[in-house]
């Protein structure tokens, strides 16, 4: 276990965690395997992998192709974070009771330890303009949501709280920053501030479970989160980016876990669910209708990232052996390929937002 998770001792749970909107039977997709194709398809796919040894941070062309090695330590390195103009990578480096945010350049290059404390920081988050980076560390004694410039000075704590606050999410037009807190409750809710740490409002403000990961939809007027409210186990909920028309999006009674993720148009919201006995990818439109499973194997999908422009979706898995390789799909859960192949741990893939 990261060590980012162990000083979460409220509501670790859920962070660990990693309903059909009509009430209907949702359709099921059904994917056709298919082979890589040979010319690597637009854009490039960064990965955290365990294959030399230990967790470093890869990248590779969205056909699989170009496989590359971004980082070479003894520290585990992983949570890889593109830029807004994907010339860089910020990402978490743990050592020996400490964890590190850096950032370099695309291919690997330029290198530097952006916060360079005794501390664990991690959750790192890029300002929609690329100028800042919104991260978590307990350097105070506990977890609170800082905000640096790019080239790690003017590091800010912007929380300020003896409560545990992380997992810091920009709003698309970057004067606000939505965060998940226990200082109100213990199970936590989720919060929303100005880029300064100024007009702090809690947003769902609810005994039950609200999760970590609000996720804003692309025009910045609404948040999608997962919530264990209504007496039910977690579920997808929509809210108004003040708080207002909080709306079930989904209706299952299995669980749908960790949070989740707007497509770029922001027409579509894809979900993990264990309502068929494990856990896949889903689909719905942002209403909640239309939900569609687009998987369909008996081990467990994982890690879901959009394509930029939404046409795919890729996602880890350990369906071809005990550990998870990445995989990529279309939208609609048609043309399954198997990017990477290795005995090792492939996980948490993140697409760049460019080509």
């Amino acid at each position: 276990m990261k060590s980012s998770l162990v000083i979460i001792t409220v509501a670790s749970a859920l962070l660990l965690a990693s309903a059909c909107g009509d009430g209907g039977e949702e359709p099921t997709a059904t994917p056709t395997l298919t082979v890589a194709p040979s010319a690597a398809a637009a854009g490039k796919i960064a990965f955290s992998s365990d294959r030399d040894g230990n967790t470093e941070i890869y990248v590779m062309n969205a056909d699989g192709s170009g496989l590359t090695r971004l980082t070479d330590n003894s520290a585990d390195d992983f949570g890889a974070v593109w830029s807004p103009d994907g010339s860089r990578i910020a990402f978490n480096s743990e050592g020996p009771g400490i964890q590190d945010i850096y950032v370099m350049n695309a291919d690997g290059s330029g290198l530097t330890n952006l916060t360079n404390k005794a501390a664990i920081e991690f959750d790192s988050a890029w300002s929609p303009n690329g100028t800042r980076l919104a991260f978590t560390s307990n350097r105070d004694g506990n977890p609170e949501v800082y905000v640096m410039n790019a080239d790690g000075s003017q590091q800010t704590n912007l929380t300020n709280n003896p409560a545990q606050d992380f997992f810091p999410v920009w709003s698309p037009d970057g004067t606000r920053i939505a965060f998940y807190s226990d200082r109100d409750d213990p199970l936590g809710e989720i919060y929303l501030m100005n880029a300064d740490g100024s007009g702090l409002t809690n947003l769902t403000n609810n005994p039950a479970v609200d999760s970590p990961g609000p996720a804003w939809s692309p025009d910045g007027s609404r948040i999608a989160f997962r919530s264990e409210r209504d007496a039910l186990l977690g579920k997808i909920y929509v809210m108004n980016a003040d708080g207002s028309g909080v709306t079930r999006l989904t209706n299952d009674l299995a669980e749908d876990e960790q949070q989740p993720f707007w497509s770029p148009d922001g027409s579509r919201i894809a979900f993990l669910s264990n309502r068929d006995g494990n856990v896949e990818i889903y689909v719905m439109n942002a209403d909640g209708s239309g939900v569609t499973r687009l998987t369909n194997n008996p081990a467990g999908d994982f890690d879901l990232a959009w394509s930029p422009d939404g046409s795919r979706i890729a996602f880890s898995s350990n369906r071809d052996g005990d550990a998870r390789d990445i995989y990529v799909m279309n939208a609609d859960g048609s043309g399954l390929t198997r990017l990477t192949n290795n005995p090792a741990e492939d996980s948490r893939p993140t697409w760049s937002p460019v080509p």
